[in-house]
């Protein structure tokens, strides 16, 4: 991996030190939405949180010290890690944690499990890294759904709990932009939530309301592998 006059020692070096340097998030690169609690907005991401995490997959992939700690929120929280390729932003990893968790050690954590450990795929390699884009999920607001429809498509994530076949307890999750990305209503939601959880047998109406659900909202930030080489050039000059 090269950028300009950023060559592998001096990168090396960036990794250790260019956390240090000041960033104003408001005008960084990539994107980001942030999540409606209640009636008010919050504001915990940043692209920093983008940039971190192509710092540590990066430094993991060449075997080098990972990236000092960001200037971002340490503040725990449940969160997710996505990574899609190409043009067509197809998946190519994501998993996450419910549990709150210190943001600097959990992004660092799932960056690089989501990257390698996500058994849908086969581990993201390091030629791989220019097509790539990353999502980070802050998970926040969550509520018991009274039954498998009460929530809303487009503005929470659902995650739900239930007995399969053989009578062990599984459970699955879907981010908010899932279901309205793949054109699902809520019943083909719950359905697809199912099979994703690894239930078999037939779903039935019986079958859906015995689940539980838990709903959620998302504040969300994404950043390229340009945004990051940007960011970088900005670093250095």
């Amino acid at each position: 991996m090269s950028s300009g006059c950023c060559d592998k020692n001096s990168k090396k070096q960036k990794l250790n030190h260019h956390y240090q340097e000041s960033l104003d998030v408001n005008g960084g690169s990539g994107s980001a939405s942030t999540a409606p609690i209640g009636n008010s907005l919050i504001k915990i991401t940043s692209p920093e949180m983008g940039f971190f995490c192509f710092d540590t997959l990066y430094s993991y992939l060449n075997s080098l010290a990972p990236p000092k700690n960001p200037n971002f929120t340490n503040e725990p929280f449940p969160l997710f890690v996505t990574w899609e390729i190409g043009k067509d932003k197809k998946l190519r990893g994501c998993i996450g944690t419910f549990n709150s968790i210190s943001l600097h050690s959990g992004l660092r954590e799932y960056a690089i499990t989501s990257a390698i450990k996500d058994s849908r795929f086969r581990p993201i390699s390091n030629d791989e890294l220019n097509k790539l884009h990353v999502t980070v999920s802050i998970l926040v607001h969550f509520e018991d759904g009274k039954d498998y429809c009460d929530w809303e498509i487009g503005i929470h994530g659902i995650r739900i709990e239930f007995y399969n076949e053989r009578g062990m307890r599984r459970s699955a999750t879907y981010l908010p932009k899932v279901p309205e990305e793949q054109g699902w209503d809520k019943i083909q939601t719950i359905d697809s939530l199912l099979r994703k959880g690894g239930f078999r047998g037939p779903v039935t109406a019986e079958i859906r309301r015995s689940l539980k659900l838990t709903r959620y909202q998302s504040e969300t930030v994404s950043v390229s592998y340009q945004d990051y080489m940007n960011y970088l050039q900005t670093v250095q000059c």
